[in-house]
């Protein structure tokens, strides 16, 4: 149950290699006892996009962990006034991994290159704060129908706003999978969030491109719907990516607002 709410939040996820990967470089936290919930694309090969995604989400769980019981602890950046504190409270945990995934990176051979795109949502007393860098989506399911609440950090999104590709330009455009804004990328990075009010049977979709790129947003409208659970519904996801290929690691974690 949320603090000053009378709903409360149920949480499902899920993560699959696909079937074009040797392994998974997706990682998800579901952190309940902060009301946080991430997942995170990890990027580099070698299974450091795997160590990048994983020390992502370690670093906001380290951070909502030290901050929970301590409101006055210092802080490894300054506030920005212009946003509350739980909304700073969840950039600055992003920015904290993106510095620590860029210092690993730059101080280990091994690791050179690292990155992962994070997108996440922060439950809060009145509300719901997303979160995102990179790729990564956030969608939320509401009475039939469904929005995505983020905007790609890509290429490819860059220049359907600057061009206004067609439906055409947009399935052949040759680099798809070119991130913009990603986690390790550089020493600081901009953290995009927005602030939602959840309603009852409000469901809250974060996944990889793994998931988002294969699955049109009706099937997955349809499979978050049509299923009895969260679990069942997160299954159903992987398997319908699966089914259209699985070119990638697919990563689902679902929240649903529940009276």
């Amino acid at each position: 149950m949320l603090r000053g709410s009378k709903l409360r939040v149920e949480v499902a996820g899920e993560t699959n290699v696909g079937k074009k990967r040797a392994h998974n470089e997706d990682n998800f936290g579901i952190l309940s006892d902060h009301g946080v919930y991430v997942v995170a694309d990890g990027m580099g090969g070698h299974a450091s996009g795997e160590v990048a995604s994983q020390l992502a989400i370690d670093t906001v769980k380290e951070f909502f962990e030290a901050t929970h019981d301590d409101p006055e602890k210092t802080w490894p950046y300054k506030m920005d006034r212009s946003k509350g504190y739980e909304e700073n409270r969840l950039i600055t945990a992003i920015k904290l991994a993106n510095l620590r995934i860029f210092e690993k990176a730059q101080r280990e051979s091994k690791s050179r290159g690292m990155g992962t795109t994070l997108v996440s949502i922060f439950a809060v007393e009145d509300g719901v704060y997303t979160a995102h860098v990179g790729d990564s989506r956030c969608y939320r399911v509401r009475a039939g129908k469904i929005e995505q609440l983020t905007e790609d950090h890509s290429l490819l999104n860059d220049y359907i706003k600057m061009k206004h590709l067609t439906p055409e330009e947009i399935a052949s455009f040759p680099h798809k999978n070119v991130i913009v804004r990603a986690l390790g990328m550089k020493e600081t990075v901009k953290v995009d969030t927005r602030f939602e009010s959840p309603q009852a049977g409000d469901t809250y979709l974060l996944c990889s491109d793994g998931l988002c790129g294969p699955v049109t947003d009706e099937q997955i409208l349809e499979a978050v719907v049509g299923a009895p659970d969260l679990q069942a519904a997160s299954r159903r996801l992987i398997e319908k990516a699966n089914e259209n290929g699985g070119p990638d690691n697919i990563t689902a974690v679902l929240a649903r607002w529940v009276a």
